[in-house]
């Protein structure tokens, strides 16, 4: 091999392995600081843009899950209201019972008279209850979106306490002004029909509980999915780390010997 000096090509190849080395020790070092294996697009393109697609459906599923758990807390407080209304509706009923005891004295019925009336108040306040200013009871139903796209719904039926066609009493008992003038059938009717309303209520509330879940197992499995494309092996890279940095410190090396290595042309000038 020619002993020149304009020309240190040993030196040039150690530089050039170098700088390789060093680049990707950079790179093992930004991975395992950042916790991804793409750190820039350059280092996986096609893995990024499917990671972002993953990430953000994980996320809609996120927030449908939140928009479902608003609806099952509605739902809950309906039923906490109807239940309410049973037990108001359960109370006229044995206040009409007890009205029919001919042991009573008109006071008595009087004052049985009295509680009806706070009762039949009662009733028709709970029609108006609301739920984050949504009313609780009417005739519109209220559509919740179980998944992220949107093309699937669960609807909570409108349920309108207050209207004499369902039943319900409200304004049947509300109709009659002492016990006496109402019908005992009126309450069991009444009755009848918030039981309805509750079972109807519960079954939503489970066929949301159901769609929450798979949302929940759905949106786990997509963050899986990201997290193979985009999260770093730590054992592996922590294993690249130590080969690129002894890479690097060996090449550090072998770069000082080939600069000194052309001091052999030097000796034999003198």
């Amino acid at each position: 091999m020619s002993v020149v000096i304009n020309t240190n090509f040993a030196a040039t190849v150690a530089a050039n392995n170098l700088a390789g080395s060093n680049e990707m020790l950079q790179k093992s070092l930004n991975r395992l600081s950042s916790g991804s294996k793409i750190v820039t697009p350059a280092d996986d393109a096609g893995g990024l843009a499917v990671s972002m697609k993953l990430s953000a459906a994980a996320r809609r599923q996120g927030a449908v899950n939140t928009n479902i758990g608003n609806s099952i807390s509605f739902l809950q407080t309906q039923d906490g209201v109807l239940k309410v209304a049973g037990k108001v509706l359960d109370r006229m009923g044995e206040l009409r019972t007890l009205y029919d005891d001919p042991t009573k004295s008109s006071s008595d019925l009087s004052n049985y008279d009295s509680e009806f009336t706070e009762l039949k108040n009662q009733l028709s306040d709970l029609t108006g209850e609301k739920f984050n200013t949504v009313d609780l009871f009417g005739t519109v139903d209220l559509p919740v979106n179980v998944t992220e796209d949107g093309t699937t719904s669960v609807s909570m039926k409108g349920r309108d306490l207050s209207s004499t066609t369902t039943g319900v009493g409200v304004l049947t008992a509300a109709g009659a002004s002492t016990l006496g003038d109402l019908q005992l059938s009126d309450i069991t009717d009444a009755l009848q029909n918030v039981a309805t309303f509750r079972a109807q209520n519960g079954a939503e509330q489970s066929r949301l509980g159901f769609a929450a879940e798979l949302l929940t197992v759905n949106k786990a499995n997509l963050e899986a999915a990201a997290s193979r494309i985009t999260d770093v092996d730590v054992a592996s890279e922590s294993t690249q780390l130590a080969r690129y940095n002894i890479l690097v410190q060996s090449g550090t090396a072998m770069l000082s010997q080939a600069n000194q290595s052309a001091q052999s042309a030097l000796k034999l000038l003198q």
